[in-house]
This record gives C-alpha cells, sequence and structure tokens, in this order.
C-alpha cells in the first residue's frame, strides 16, 4: 500500500502535483523517457527550481575536439553538397577495422565495418535482415533490463520478442536459461548491452562464452550493443594495442554483430552517428529466405543496399569525417578517449553513497561475485515503495529517474539513476533532498 503524500517538499507540492495531472499520465512509472523529460521540465519551469536530473542518459561532457575540428574541415572541403556512399566514407572504414583491432583485439575487414546514423539505425537495421534470414526464426530475445526504445523497433516493425530479466541468471546459471529460449528454434537473435543499460552490470568471460557457444549451437545471430564501450572502469581498456581489451562475445562466435556508438565513449550524441561490425563470416553467408524483402541472400549486401538504403541515403557526411578524426586520434595513442569519460565513474561513486547513506539501496549490485563497477548507471530502491511509488514521490523532492521495470526488468521496486547531467556542484542538493526524503518516509 502506497504510504500518503507529505505535502511540505523541497519543490512546490501543489505545482508537482497539478503537473503530474495536467501530463495525463495515469501511471508515471510507466511512463517514457522522454514523458518524465517533458514532465520535469515544465515544473522546473514553473517553480525555478533545479531538479536532480537522473531520467535521461545523454553525455554530460565536452565532445573531443578531434571530432569537431575533424567535421569543420570536411565541411570547408565541400562534404555537406555530397551524398554520402550507403557503406560508409573509405577513411571512416579504415579508421573503425582499426579501433576494432586497437581495442576489441578483432581482425575486422573494413568493408564489414558500417557508419550507422547512431546505434539507433543500426539496431534498426539488424532487426529488419536478422529476423528475416529464416522463415522459421522470427523472434528477438532479449537479455534484459535493456534499452526500450529497441523493443519499441519491435513493435513498429511488427517483429516479435521474448524477454528475460539475467539478475538472477548470472554465471552458470545463464546457459540453462537461454537453453531453454534458443531449443523452441524461433529465436533469430539475441540482443543485450555490456556494461548494461540501465543496470550497469558488464558479462563476465564465462558469461559471453555461455552466449556465444549457445549461439552457434542454434545459429543465432548476437547483438552486442556497445554503446558504453570501455567504460568499465575496474579496468583500464584505454591503451590501443595493449591488453586487456573490451569484452565481447566475438571471441566466442562468429555470428555477431557489434553495434559501438559514439554518442557516450566520444560525447557525440548530437551528430547521430555510430558503428555497426559485422564479422567477416556473418557478412558473408547466404540465407535464401533474405530473397523475400531483398534483392539478394547475402547477409551483408542485403543490410547494406537493402536496410540501411530504405533507411536513408548514408550517414551524415560531414560527422563521419569527425568520427573518423576521433577514432583515427584514439589508434595512434594521441586521444585517451576512456580517460575523458572516467569522471562519470566518479560522480556515480559519490551519488550511490548518498543514497546509500540516506536509507536507499542498489539493486544490481554484482556481476557474479565482483561489485559492479561506478560508471554512467546505477540502480536504486527505497524499503516498503515500488518503483512507481518511488519515482512519483522522488518528484516531490526535486530528483528524477526512470522505473526499471520500462526497462524490461523484474525488479520493479528499482530506479534506474543516470549521473550524466549531474554536476558536482549539485551533490550538496541532492545529499540535502534524499536525507529530507529519508526523513519524511523512515525505514
Amino acid at each position: 500500500m502506497n504510504k500518503p503524500l507529505i505535502k511540505h517538499t523541497p519543490i512546490n507540492y501543489e505545482v508537482v502535483k497539478n503537473k503530474i495531472e495536467e501530463s495525463g499520465l495515469e501511471n508515471i512509472g510507466l511512463a517514457s523517457i522522454r514523458e518524465l523529460v517533458r514532465l520535469v521540465n515544465e515544473i522546473e519551469q514553473e517553480t525555478g527550481e533545479k531538479y536532480i536530473r537522473m531520467e535521461m542518459g545523454v553525455p554530460g561532457l565536452e565532445p573531443a575536439q578531434a571530432g569537431i575540428e575533424g567535421e569543420i574541415e570536411a565541411l570547408r572541403k565541400g562534404v555537406a553538397s555530397k551524398y554520402p556512399m550507403i557503406e560508409g566514407a573509405g577513411i571512416l572504414k579504415k579508421e573503425i577495422s582499426r579501433f576494432v583491432k586497437n581495442f576489441l583485439n578483432l581482425t575486422i575487414n573494413e568493408r564489414n565495418c558500417i557508419p550507422t546514423v547512431g546505434s539507433m539505425q543500426g539496431s534498426f537495421a539488424t532487426f529488419l535482415v536478422s529476423c528475416r534470414r529464416d522463415v522459421k526464426k522470427d523472434t528477438t530475445l532479449f537479455i534484459d533490463p535493456g534499452f526500450p526504445v529497441q523493443k519499441q523497433q519491435h513493435h513498429v516493425l511488427g517483429f516479435k520478442y521474448e524477454t528475460f530479466d539475467v539478475y538472477n541468471y548470472r554465471g552458470d546459471k545463464l546457459k540453462d536459461k537461454l537453453e531453454s529460449y534458443l531449443k523452441k528454434g524461433n529465436i533469430s537473435t539475441i540482443l543485450y548491452s555490456n556494461p548494461n543499460n540501465p543496470s550497469w552490470i558488464c558479462f563476465t568471460e564465462k558469461e559471453l562464452q555461455i552466449i556465444g557457444e549457445l549461439a552457434n549451437k542454434y545459429d543465432v545471430v548476437v547483438m552486442e550493443d556497445l554503446a558504453y564501450f570501455a567504460m568499465d572502469f575496474r579496468k583500464d581498456l584505454s591503451q590501443p594495442g595493449v591488453p586487456p581489451y573490451q569484452s565481447t562475445v566475438a571471441n566466442y562466435t562468429k555470428n555477431y554483430i557489434l553495434l559501438i556508438s559514439s554518442s557516450k565513449s566520444f560525447s557525440y550524441a548530437g551528430q547521430r552517428i555510430g558503428m555497426m561490425i559485422i564479422s567477416d563470416e556473418l557478412f558473408e553467408r547466404k540465407f535464401p529466405d533474405l530473397k523475400r524483402f531483398y534483392k539478394t541472400d547475402g547477409f551483408g549486401y542485403s543490410m547494406i543496399y537493402g536496410a540501411l538504403y530504405s533507411l536513408s541515403s548514408g550517414t551524415s557526411h560531414s560527422a563521419q569525417y569527425g568520427l573518423a578524426a576521433m577514432l583515427k586520434a584514439a589508434n595512434d595513442g594521441e586521444f585517451n578517449f576512456v580517460e575523458s569519460v572516467k569522471e562519470y565513474g566518479e560522480r556515480a561513486k559519490i551519488m550511490k553513497k548518498i543514497f546509500i547513506d540516506n536509507g536507499f539501496d542498489i539493486v544490481y549490485d554484482k556481476d557474479e561475485d565482483q561489485p559492479l563497477a561506478d560508471g554512467f548507471y546505477f540502480t536504486i530502491s527505497y524499503p516498503g515503495m515500488s518503483g512507481d511509488e518511488l519515482l512519483e514521490k522522488l518528484l516531490y523532492y526535486g530528483i528524477s529517474a526512470i522505473a526499471l521495470y520500462t526497462t524490461g526488468s523484474e525488479r520493479t521496486e528499482g530506479l534506474r539513476a543516470c549521473v550524466s547531467q549531474i554536476h558536482r556542484s549539485q551533490f550538496n542538493d541532492l545529499e540535502k533532498r534524499v536525507k529530507i526524503f529519508n526523513e519524511h518516509y523512515p525505514n
């Protein structure tokens, strides 16, 4: 049963209450990220109070200068008037291949390194091909929690999916759980993010091996979403060509597509450019059922000239040169892109302590037997409250987040907190507000 709202809150009670009612949202806990953004914007505008904004995962750091200069130079050379090639500019494809070798220790043909309009377009295109390659395999399996919009893409496409929360199936337990889905024969694709949005769990080598070996056994394509590339700050992944490398399922299967974003690791979200890396073997494979939708049965050809070409006439020309410049600087050892985003981990460590010291719990807290890394996200709960209730109550205290329920998590008591938009100057406000919250709702 929900605990009654307390009206003497840091943010004007009546304003928050009225704005929630005006939003038309019957259940705040089911609100999308963008709906919450709009709601909090309206409350801030009316009250003049600044929120602790933890609902949206957007970069909070400046973009790399190498990218800005590379894009400006390309614009001055006139690329804005020219259509980019669908498969990508040669200079970028070369640097993506080098980057994958330097930071994942994978050798990939430049041809199979393809720029996309952010990883969002990359995932959409992958579904269009991977889920159509075999008429008997028409379903995606999401290893959750995960990014809600990828399920929205399935709804838009009319594609099927299944899902399970990995929280109770770490380590050896993952094999039986995964196989219970795969043995039915309808799974075309497995999708997960690593590090994970929203929980920040990172799969261990044992778990990646399980996923890879089962993908081989059941001929399933693994989509590995590396939106937070090299941001497991527990180990130094920043040196090109030097181990340790970013962990990947690609070490255990050839049935993979990697999606690498420039938004977080390079703080280049506004330019909407990402990278799709298809294994050499999968790129060359032929699936007769693809000819139901595309001119050819070739997987790679269908991806580029079927799916991607249908979605956009290439990826922003100038942005490709900006990304190429950043990758080249990283590949040459001139730009430590990991060091530039470590601030997120430091913020998370401080913020987690503030919440814990004031009665909150961390929901996803371990990778098997190892403490979770501090990074872009963390998850919180409060004793005796559901995620829906906690989310709504925190709005009265000037704190916003999203409910884990919307990410496919079974931990319905939890919220996802993103650290990127919280500046260190706000830590005192955060501490004051959660302290008042804890006093108002003692455990």
